[in-house]
């Protein structure tokens, strides 16, 4: 198969994966603040609730319904364009341990998980999530230890 990139030696994606998988992550970040942002979604976890009128102020801090804060997309943004680089193994650590908690995160967001049950269905809000969550939680299982050369 010609153009296919090969899994790593140890049995995990390689580094061309994960870039991608990084990337189709914070492009449905970016969807995710666009559309938060018209729809007027502030964050919404069981412990605390941003407000509508301060939408973009609150993003900084706590992100919104559907996008984390800039401080976790800056260092998605850098472990994704090192591994496009060279494979780089603190960039993997990086992906990893945001992908974990932007997995968590999404469980949290009360309008992210109103969007993935049955009757949440909306045409533009699930298709966001199902892609941030699914790019979340492909990062913390791709970019695992267990995914090295030799392991």
């Amino acid at each position: 198969m010609s153009g296919v990139r090969p899994l790593r030696p140890g049995g995990g994606p390689g580094r061309w994966t994960l870039a991608a998988v990084a990337a189709v992550q914070l492009a449905a970040q970016a969807a995710g603040h666009v559309v938060a942002l018209r729809r007027r979604r502030p964050f919404d976890v069981p412990f605390l609730t941003g407000s509508p009128e301060h939408l973009v102020r609150d993003w900084l801090w706590f992100g919104t319904a559907y996008s984390a804060p800039p401080y976790l997309l800056g260092p998605q943004l850098w472990a994704a364009a090192r591994l496009v680089r060279g494979d780089d193994d603190r960039a993997r650590w990086v992906l990893r341990w945001l992908g974990t908690g932007l997995t968590v995160g999404y469980l949290g967001e009360r309008c992210s998980r109103v969007r993935v049950r049955p009757g949440g269905f909306d045409a533009v809000e699930t298709p966001v999530v199902l892609a941030g969550w699914g790019g979340a939680l492909a990062l913390a299982v791709l970019a695992r230890p267990g995914t090295r050369p030799g392991a």
